[in-house]
């Protein structure tokens, strides 16, 4: 279902070259569950990020489906990643304006779901996480976990094929 191919990453710093991945080859199917583990600063947000085509490989391919990502438009890309990829950062990015409800619902909204199915979707996501008692709560009234849980809810909310946590 997603797969990496010969996949690489360099960042420049300076006049100095950091190879942060090397030639990754990935593979995963419907249904497998994979944790990587290593040090900071040995690349594991940025393999996040590329599986998640938040970032694009110096060379390589993601391919999600049979679907070369590097071959899909940016707009195309960006439903993609709304509908199919489900992101839970190290930073929840919740915004602060809006409370727990809202912020599950952000992803429904930008997909043009009308506004009554994405409050019920959300609302099943956030009951998923066990935190509808505090559905009204902003981001700044609520605890570490709970804002954590609601970034999980806000990642499950459109129900996607890929779920990827950072952290």
């Amino acid at each position: 279902m997603l797969e990496l191919k010969a996949v690489s990453k360099t960042y420049r710093k300076d006049s100095r070259e950091i190879r942060v991945l090397s030639e990754v080859d990935f593979k995963l199917e419907s249904g497998d569950m994979v944790s990587v583990i290593g040090a900071s600063g040995a690349g594991k947000s940025t393999l996040l990020h590329i599986l998640g085509t938040l970032d694009q490989p110096d060379s390589g391919d993601v391919v999600f489906d049979g679907r070369v990502m590097s071959k899909v438009s940016d707009h195309e890309m960006s439903e993609f990643r709304n509908r199919e990829i489900g992101f839970v950062f190290q930073f929840h990015h919740l915004l602060p304006d809006f409370n727990a409800l809202e912020n599950v619902m952000m992803p429904a909204l930008i997909q043009g779901i009308a506004r009554r199915e994405a409050t019920e979707m959300a609302k099943a996501a956030v009951d998923t996480v066990g935190l509808s008692a505090r559905i009204m709560h902003k981001p700044g009234e609520l605890s570490g976990g709970e804002q954590q849980r609601i970034a999980l809810a806000r990642a499950l909310v459109m129900r996607p094929k890929v779920l990827l946590a950072d952290e």
